[in-house]
């Protein structure tokens, strides 16, 4: 496997990142403003700052087709940033909220965005021609707690969501006059706005940290703080799911998960590092990591002259600085991105992280 592309962008962490379409433009979510790079060559160039939030940015998505761009903020607000030939513009969003906003995602039709929020909903948002504006409808019932996570079904109506009541649910999203009336599907036939197709509570009651379904979207896959990830299998509308498997593993807890085809997952998290989940309907195990830890440099310690052994010795207490981890992201990986996709299976992902480094990776 060859090796992954590693870009240290600052040392700030990576709230969420996404890339245009063409893979030429990358926005980071950083403190208060989004940073635009350009693909210059091996490396990325910052070439533009969107200001427009005076607090936190929580989350960012590129658009693939039209190119707009959204974020959301712990200021409650969310922007609709348009490409225009000066640049970015960017129009506000009416979310109607009293808490931050915490994670937001376009639909796969790009009509709608879902925008998660610490006021216990979640904010539908859609385009209004006549006042030429953003507005919003809200998923309440029966969220309890602070919205983590949303991922859409590729029906652009069903929209899944994970928070810290220990819930992830499948609800419908369809708006009247904006959705065309969507296929029946495991999840449910008639779906009008706010209905619960689906509620599993993770078994230690942990928050849930992504939720994501598989690219059927006939799966949905979510991680929780117990270091735990659950695989639920829907029957028919209103039935027992036909599966639920939960993997329990002994590793740290996972932030963030993508599918790779109806039979991989691949999550990372904690542990500084992804690992690949394998399986189906009938269970699903631990597989192995995407990186091999015996890269070149960093196993083998340089040869130490005695003055500087003992100079370590005096200094640190030990002769090896063991500070280094032996994982490319020296720190908590909080978002993966599939990068590059032929069919339904990833071919590169990508993963940001609290050391501030983007990381492009070989499947």
């Amino acid at each position: 496997m060859s090796a992954p592309e590693v870009h240290h962008l600052f040392h700030n962490p990576i709230a969420d990142h996404s890339f245009s379409a063409d893979r030429q433009t990358l926005a980071i979510a950083r403190d208060t403003t989004v940073e635009l790079y350009g693909r210059v060559g091996n490396s990325f160039k910052l070439k533009d700052e969107l200001k427009g939030h005076d607090k936190t940015v929580t989350s960012i998505d590129i658009a693939p087709n039209s190119g707009r761009i959204v974020t959301c903020s712990q200021d409650r607000n969310a922007l609709v940033w348009e490409p225009t030939p000066q640049g970015y513009k960017p129009t506000l969003v009416l979310l109607r909220i009293n808490r931050a906003a915490t994670f937001v995602r376009w639909s796969p039709n790009e009509t709608k965005f879902a925008v998660g929020s610490g006021d216990r909903l979640i904010a539908i948002c859609y385009f209004e021609e006549e006042n030429d504006w953003w507005v919003s409808k809200h998923l309440k019932k029966p969220i309890r707690s602070t919205i983590t996570t949303v991922a859409w079904h590729p029906n652009s109506v069903l929209l899944a969501a994970g928070s810290t009541d220990a819930h992830a649910r499948v609800l419908s999203s369809f708006i009247k006059g904006v959705d065309a009336r969507p296929e029946p599907t495991a999840w449910g036939e008639r779906l009008p706005f706010n209905t619960i197709c689906g509620e599993y509570l993770n078994n230690s009651a942990g928050w849930i940290h992504s939720v994501a379904f598989s690219p059927s979207g006939d799966a949905l896959a979510f991680a929780a703080h117990d270091s735990s990830i659950t695989v639920v299998y829907p029957s028919a509308p209103e039935q027992p799911p036909r599966a639920v498997v939960t993997i329990n593993t002994q590793l740290l807890p996972f932030m963030s998960l993508i599918w790779n085809g109806e039979a991989e997952i691949i999550a990372a998290g904690y542990d500084c590092e992804a690992f690949r989940f394998k399986g189906g309907l009938n269970g699903w195990q631990l597989s192995g990591t995407i990186e091999a830890k015996s890269r070149p440099g960093l196993g083998d310690a340089r040869e130490e002259s005695a003055l500087n052994m003992f100079k370590q010795m005096d200094l640190k207490g030990k002769v090896k600085d063991d500070t280094q981890l032996k994982t490319v992201h020296q720190n908590t990986v909080t978002m993966l991105r599939p990068y590059e996709t032929s069919g339904d299976a990833v071919a590169k992902f990508s993963s940001s992280g609290v050391d501030g480094r983007l990381v492009i990776w070989n499947v």
